[in-house]
């Protein structure tokens, strides 16, 4: 349930009206102050609630009842785009972001170079796997903690925030000392013990959606980070699953504008995964930045023929230099601003 205050209402006045609800209707109540007005998001067992009731209170302008399953991450809850901040870079509500690097972590030479090489270019956020979910268990697995001190050297050369993924619980502790910004990859968008525990996270999460998965299942997963007092998530479109096969996914482009109209969740993209070919990494991207993206997440390595991962997908980093400078006039005139490092 939605509660449109009218405007001007006094924060005090808010704040008796939420005590209210609180106490006597049994339900949590989350304030956001848009333009002009504030609303109040109220979660629990709404059912009971009379709306011509609530509506007879002095302060209160509108009570609309929300029909979809998710709650915090629905745009009628917060209908003001949200900018979701990692380590000082933020992401969404105008701002377009750049996270790059490789696949994986494979040497102390090899990410840091990659990671002057990207900030040189503009990218805003530095990313590499340390633990890599591989559908073969015989395929490179990542280097684990290693590869996580030496993203950390990473970011201690170049600034850059780092991101990389998480794939079990029990690394929640030394992600939330070490790591800026968690991702949880699409294999795991699911995995309802690991939401529930990155959602006890105070670092932001980067929740890539599913292989075969629907919007509203990715918005729930976001739901499930959020309700468990996490509510710093950024959505990521890295393609889906289709009957395709000349290309790993198939980019599913309409997710953004659409993901957009259900939630104020920040949507970036990776044209890396969506495509699964170098060559299919600009042109999606492209696609990313008109369709209304708030940021791309792109693979880059400095010897892509001889990556442990992935490396048809990684762009050189002369490249990721173009796709940057090409990057940036469209931006511009989708009326963003290009963060930099």
């Amino acid at each position: 349930m939605v509660i449109i205050m009218k405007p001007g209402t006094r924060e005090q006045d808010i704040h008796a009206l939420v005590e209210k609800l609180e106490r006597q209707e049994k339900v949590q109540v989350g304030i956001t102050h848009g333009v002009g007005c504030s609303i109040l998001g109220l979660v629990g067992d709404t059912v009971h609630l009379d709306i011509h009731k609530l509506e007879m209170e002095p302060n209160v302008e509108r009570v609309m009842r929300v029909q979809e399953p998710y709650k915090k991450a629905n745009r009628k809850f917060h209908p003001e785009d949200s900018v979701i901040t990692a380590a000082g870079v933020p992401v969404g509500g105008g701002n377009f972001t750049v996270v790059a690097g490789p696949c994986s972590v494979e040497s102390e030479e090899q990410i840091i170079e990659v990671a002057r090489d990207v900030k040189q270019s503009g990218a805003a956020m530095l990313r590499g796997g340390a633990f890599k979910p591989r559908t073969s268990p015989y395929s490179f697995q990542g280097m684990g903690l290693d590869g996580l001190d030496l993203l950390l050297e990473a970011r201690q050369d170049t600034g850059l925030p780092i991101v990389t993924e998480i794939m079990s619980p029990k690394y929640c502790e030394i992600f939330e000392e070490k790591v800026d910004l968690v991702q949880v990859g699409a294999r795991n968008m699911q995995n309802f013990d690991l939401l529930k525990e990155v959602g006890k996270m105070s670092k932001p999460i980067l929740l890539k959606r599913g292989l075969s998965n629907t919007y509203e299942e990715w918005i729930m997963s976001a739901e499930y980070i959020m309700a468990a007092g996490n509510e710093n998530v950024i959505l990521c479109e890295r393609g889906i699953r289709t009957f395709e096969t000349q290309t790993r996914n198939t980019l599913d482009v309409s997710a953004i504008p659409a993901i957009k109209r259900m939630s104020h969740l920040p949507v970036v993209v990776d044209p890396s995964h969506s495509g699964g070919y170098y060559w299919l990494v600009e042109p999606l991207a492209m696609a990313a930045i008109a369709a209304g993206a708030d940021g791309l997440i792109v693979e880059v390595h400095n010897d892509p023929a001889h990556a442990k991962c992935d490396g048809q997908q990684s762009l050189t980093p002369e490249k990721f230099r173009h796709l940057m400078d090409k990057s940036a006039a469209l931006v511009e005139l989708m009326g963003k601003k290009l963060v930099n490092s």
